[in-house]
């Protein structure tokens, strides 16, 4: 696919994206205006891109959305649930044509039926449609302007005649020109009509009517790089024409007005770069780009850079002579210029929430509509940011995590109101960043776990033996919900009931260094929480060594570095004290099942922090810290409980990187 392509499809999506959130704001406020001329301008700005790039049956099909919208902003037809659906439908169709564009290059797929349905939920809304008068189609020549024939109160009142500069698609270059103006002021009325002028129906110029208070309506349209020429001239009705009688016969040509230059402007659409340095223009400068969009796969490359510039810069370290003082000197500086552009990589590649959970309030009112339940959803936090890579990954478990929410979690109205609840149910999602984690929470008030059903499931499915699941409790046998192929959910439907999703959570979650927990009060609701760090790759380990083998710990999990002290057993089990609180111990080399070889009297002892693990981990030997670039495991090696990935050191030699969690 080629970059224009490309370029076109990612707009395509982020329209898409755009239209569906502000048709959910207009389903539930039907009197939002902001959201109707939102949702009417993105509707136009995609016909248009359809038919620019030559794809005429996509184009057509955003332009039966467009004619359905359109009469629904002027109050032709009624906004409702089930027209929406129709108008949902065109949009999935659309979103499914930049997909075939993504893929094939073209729209293969046959979108007629939809626009056929989409044209019959217009004429069905109002079958006198075709019989209203629309005073801007009408095709009312600016020069001939007549205020009594609009609602524009004492408004001012100008004619702006746009000469458009040469190009092979005049109505799309209109378009866009269009679309600025109506921007910036109220389009009274054209010559020709809109429609004629989007579909390049004009002499390479047209006329306008504006009402504006602004001054400068001539050199703001004259922005435009489509724009060549812009004349604007004032207009009056009968009443100012009287009074000033002597206007009459002014020609529009700004030339041959002489000393009536104040009431009539011309403007020139400026192309020279170098007046952005102008000391005139108020010391704004139009050409400082304060940002640039960049193919991901230059990023990723990019990234692969910096991370063979960290592992060379430990095979630097590792072989330099320490009495070298001033190798040592060069080597700190070459630390600090690398980890600053680590961390300017690293900001590079992160990446809003927005991006990714833009797609989920369709998705939430779907789901809602499909089993005849209300549902508002709210999303808070969704400018936080996270690694790219991480936000791909998690966008399939976040969607899970809202199916089951509205599936299992958020009970049918009458099922509300019989237990006292608003029968609208609520799910938030939440995100906030935690130093160098991500906190994403999706919280819902519905019915929450039901725990005894979870437990005889369990038992049935030989996951936990009877007694063993009346004694764990419930916020243990909660977890059991992330179990492979576990569901509590009898009947298969489209939404849920296969055993699959949330284990793929906690699969996914996992494998990103993150951990997933879930909270859930019966009757009151469930909060499913997802923890994960805000980039990937490069951290720092503590090396340490068991049974003459060495292994990373993240720093991020330390808590205390301390020689061996004395052990006591509580139920069997060893155990260390650290101001008065009992750590259990896990011998590395046991949890590895690779021999002792202690070389520093009885070892050492790793204290983890207790937001990850209350545990405290016994090696042979701690060898320092250092920043390593780790690989996560992949395929039959990615679930092994205790180890998380591997990382490549100066000597060549791979280093396994530890999972306190579960080890």
């Amino acid at each position: 696919m080629d970059d224009y392509l490309e370029e076109f499809v990612r707009e395509g999506e982020e329209h898409v994206t755009e239209l569906n959130n502000a048709l959910l704001t207009l389903e539930s406020k039907p009197e939002d205006e902001a959201a109707m001329d939102q949702i009417f301008r993105t509707a136009h700005t995609l016909k248009g891109n359809f038919g620019a790039m030559g794809f005429e049956d996509a184009s057509d099909l955003a332009h039966a959305v467009e004619d359905l919208l359109d009469a629904m902003r002027d109050r032709e037809i009624e906004v409702t649930s089930d027209r929406m659906d129709h108008i949902f439908a065109g949009i999935d169709a659309i979103e499914a044509c930049l997909d075939e564009i993504e893929t094939d290059g073209e729209v293969s797929q046959t979108v007629r039926p939809v626009i056929t349905n989409l044209r019959e939920v217009l004429e069905s809304g109002n079958e006198s449609s075709n019989e209203s008068t629309n005073t801007e189609g009408e095709g009312v020549s600016a020069a001939n302007f007549d205020r009594d024939a609009f609602d524009i109160g004492d408004q001012r009142v100008v004619q702006a005649t746009v000469d458009i500069a040469e190009t092979e698609m005049p109505g799309v270059d209109a378009m866009f020109v269009l679309e600025d103006i109506e921007e910036a002021f109220e389009i009274v009325t054209s010559e020709p009509d809109r429609d004629a002028i989007e579909d390049g129906e004009y002499e390479d110029r047209f006329d306008m009517a504006l009402a504006t208070d602004a001054s400068d309506v001539g050199s703001e349209i004259a922005q435009h790089s489509n724009v060549a020429e812009v004349t604007v001239s004032e207009l009056r009705g009968d009443d100012d024409q009287a009074a000033t009688s002597s206007d009459e016969s002014a020609p529009s040509d700004a030339s041959e007005n002489g000393p009536a230059a104040s009431e009539t402007d011309t403007a020139s659409a400026d192309t020279d770069d170098d007046t952005s340095d102008s000391p005139d223009n108020g010391g704004s400068s139009v050409g400082d780009i304060q940002s640039v969009r960049v193919d991901v796969d230059q990023l990723d490359e990019l990234h692969g850079l910096v991370e063979q510039l960290v592992t060379t810069r430990i095979k630097l370290r590792r072989s330099v002579d320490e009495n070298d003082r001033r190798t040592e000197e060069e080597l700190d500086d070459l630390d600090k210029i690398t980890s600053n552009l680590q961390d300017t990589v690293m900001d590079m590649r992160l990446v809003p929430m927005k991006k990714i959970v833009g797609k989920f309030p369709r998705l939430v009112r779907d789901l809602a509509r499909e089993e005849d339940k209300q549902v508002d959803f709210t999303i808070e936090g969704d400018d936080v940011e996270l690694d790219r890579t991480i936000l791909t990954e998690i966008s399939d478990p976040l969607m899970h995590i809202l199916r089951n929410a509205v599936d299992h979690g958020i009970e049918p109205p009458g099922e509300r109101e019989a237990a006292e609840k608003d029968p609208t149910g609520s799910i938030t999602l939440r995100a906030e960043r935690e130093r160098d984690r991500v906190k994403i929470q999706v919280i819902d008030d519905g019915r929450g776990v039901d725990h005894d059903a979870v437990r005889q499931k369990a038992v049935e499915k030989e996951i936990l033996e009877k007694s063993e699941a009346a004694e764990k409790p419930d916020a243990e046998i909660a977890e059991l919900i992330f179990h492979s192929g576990f569901s509590t959910t009898d009947e298969v439907t489209d939404v849920s009931g296969r055993g699959v999703g949330m284990d793929v959570v906690n699969d996914t979650v996992s494998r990103l260094d993150g951990s997933v927990s879930v909270k859930s009060t019966e009757g009151e609701g469930t909060t499913v929480t997802l923890t994960l760090p805000v980039t990937v790759a490069i951290v720092k380990v503590l090396f340490v060594r068991s049974g003459g083998e060495e292994y990373g710990i993240p720093i991020k999990t330390v808590d205390e570095i301390s020689r061996m002290r004395s052990l006591k057993r509580v139920d069997g089990e060893e155990v260390v004290t650290y101001d008065d609180t009992v750590y259990p111990l896990v011998r590395l080399g046991d949890a590895l099942k690779v021999p002792a070889e202690t070389t520093n009297g009885d070892g050492m002892l790793v204290k983890i922090r207790d937001t990850e693990r209350q545990v405290a981990i016994h090696c042979d030997e701690v060898r320092g810290q250092e920043e390593v670039v780790v690989k996560p495991f992949e395929g039959i090696l990615s679930g092994i409980p205790g180890l998380s990935g591997a990382a490549v050191l100066g000597e060549g030699d791979v280093v396994t990187i530890l999972d306190v969690a579960t080890l």
